[in-house]
């Protein structure tokens, strides 16, 4: 089994030789006539870099919207698309000055950098642990089922870790109850997806603007699995085939954010985000986080915008009734310590080392104000060995899977990861707090079922208020080797390791 601390599978590539070069200064008062009233030079722009894409952040409505749009063009940038109800305008440059020059424009607020270099990382918070069926494991599972099970059920220790499977005895959850997969893309062609998933709340979101074309939401061949198992993890249908979801009543939708190589960029965030918004999602699962940087800095210009647009779409999705719901990360970190060592970013290009305060630099969306932060447990309810904690940081805690090394399930289950959907209508195990995180999402959409008018501050609070209590327990040596692994601080009601506990599936559905 592969090492479960890693936060991220990632590959280097030879810088390219970018450098961004210092501001162009204001022109002088005699040549004031000779340049536009938002302070750009008449004079033609660079267009020899690397074409970049962009955040624009704006204050304003579609007037200020409408004049920093003519000076992106006259800056040597393209817009993209215009989220004119957040203020944030996705554009594409080749001008290696345009973020400094777009900044002196009267309306703009923030812009950045999304990117340094494409290459090819994976993204995703899953631990790059991934394990195949095989037959004769669903054969065996199957043998052990029993009536009102789905024939991989027995093999799902994670459904009864959070009561999902008294859960269903109960409700399954409301058709009218739609999910977001914010991810890799979604296999609507599975057969445990397919009668649950909504395809007037999918697209595709990677280039920063929607495409609905048929199938746009689908991993292509090659590409990453992962949205398709967080997407079975939440609403996988119980209909007598394969494994089943938390909430196997509702409805799920495919937002691909994720490029063929694996990156989560901005414009693709904040779109999947306004999208999710706009069409009727009434939660958001992001087992992700936002390229390239694995803490954004806000005290950065280029950082600083990335957390500004993020923050706006993913407020806006609140605002519009979304609950969104976001993985903690895999690196075993404390993130609410006083520093935190980032030797990973960014990842596009070629990493350095530097020491950032979580306070200040954020891992987007995930330490967003309004998120739901989700941290993983294994089999024996105890904190993966992985997972990121953090006082006041994480909000609650679910099943992300576990080597068995460490947590062994209860028979007949025989793994320690989580089983769940893949492309292809395959089936197979990941950990990670990517997996965590759709337990939560689909116990939000169970609590969503059975309140179909509460706010979203309000479906919160009630998860939070029916989780089951975890306290910190032991000192943490998970490994067994007498050296504390880490270190819990809190209450049993509200601590960094579960937050206010495990997800309760059966006060979702009977409270």
């Amino acid at each position: 089994m592969a090492h479960l601390g890693s936060r991220r599978t990632r590959a280097l590539a030879l810088p390219v030789g970018l450098a961004l070069t210092a501001s162009l200064g204001f022109l002088p008062t005699s040549a004031a006539s000779a340049a536009p009233s938002d302070g750009l030079p008449t004079a033609a722009v660079s267009t020899d870099g690397p074409k970049l894409s962009y955040v624009v952040n704006t204050r304003g409505g579609h007037g200020t919207v409408k004049q920093v749009k003519k000076a992106i063009a006259r800056a040597g940038g393209t817009v993209v698309i215009a989220y004119e109800q957040i203020g944030v305008i996705v554009v594409h440059s080749q001008n290696p000055e345009f973020a400094q020059s777009i900044r002196r424009v009267k309306g703009v607020d923030s812009a950045g950098a999304t990117r340094t270099n494409p290459i090819v990382p994976q993204a995703t918070k899953d631990i790059g642990v991934e394990q195949s069926l095989s037959a004769e494991q669903a054969r065996a599972a199957a043998a052990e089922a029993t009536a009102d099970q789905d024939p991989m059920e027995p093999l799902q220790w994670d459904l009864p870790a959070i009561k999902a499977d008294q859960a269903h005895r109960v409700s399954l959850g409301s058709k009218k109850v739609t999910v977001a997969v914010i991810d890799t893309g979604v296999d609507d062609t599975h057969p445990d997806l397919a009668p649950n998933f909504d395809r007037g709340a999918s697209a595709n979101c990677v280039s920063g603007a929607p495409d609905t074309a048929d199938g746009a939401w689908r991993p292509q061949t090659g590409e990453s699995d992962h949205g398709t198992h967080v997407a079975g993890t939440i609403a996988a249908a119980k209909n007598g085939i394969g494994v089943t979801g938390v909430a196997p009543g509702v409805k799920v939708a495919g937002i691909k954010v994720a490029t063929s190589s694996g990156f989560f960029y901005t414009e693709a965030v904040v779109c999947g985000f306004v999208w999710a918004a706009e069409h009727g999602v009434d939660v958001t699962n992001n087992s992700y986080y936002t390229d390239p940087w694995l803490y954004n800095c806000k005290n950065d210009p280029d950082q600083g915008a990335l957390v500004e647009a993020v923050t706006r779409a993913s407020r806006y999705a609140e605002h519009k009734g979304t609950v969104n719901v976001a993985a903690a990360g895999n690196s075993s970190e404390d993130l609410a310590a006083d520093t935190l060592e980032d030797s990973t970013s960014p990842n596009d290009t070629t990493p350095v080392t530097r020491t950032i305060d979580p306070r200040e630099c954020l891992d987007i969306p995930t330490m967003l104000p309004g998120v739901v932060t989700v941290s993983a447990t294994g089999a024996k309810g105890l904190k993966a060995s992985y997972s990121n904690y953090g006082d006041g940081i994480i909000d609650v805690a679910a099943p992300g899977g576990d080597s068995t090394i460490y947590q062994t399930p209860a028979p007949p289950a025989t793994s320690g990861l989580i089983l769940s959907t893949l492309p292809g209508g395959k089936y197979g195990y990941k950990a990670g707090t990517s997996m965590a995180s759709p337990h939560v999402a689909g116990v939000v959409a169970l609590i969503k079922s059975s309140h179909p008018h509460a706010s979203a501050a309000a479906v919160k609070a009630l998860l939070v208020h029916e989780a089951d209590a975890t306290a910190c327990g032991d000192p943490y040596d998970i490994n067994g080797d007498g050296k504390i692994d880490a270190v819990c601080e809190g209450p049993r009601n509200h601590n960094g390791f579960y937050g206010a506990g495990v997800v309760d599936a059966l006060d979702a559905v009977r409270r």
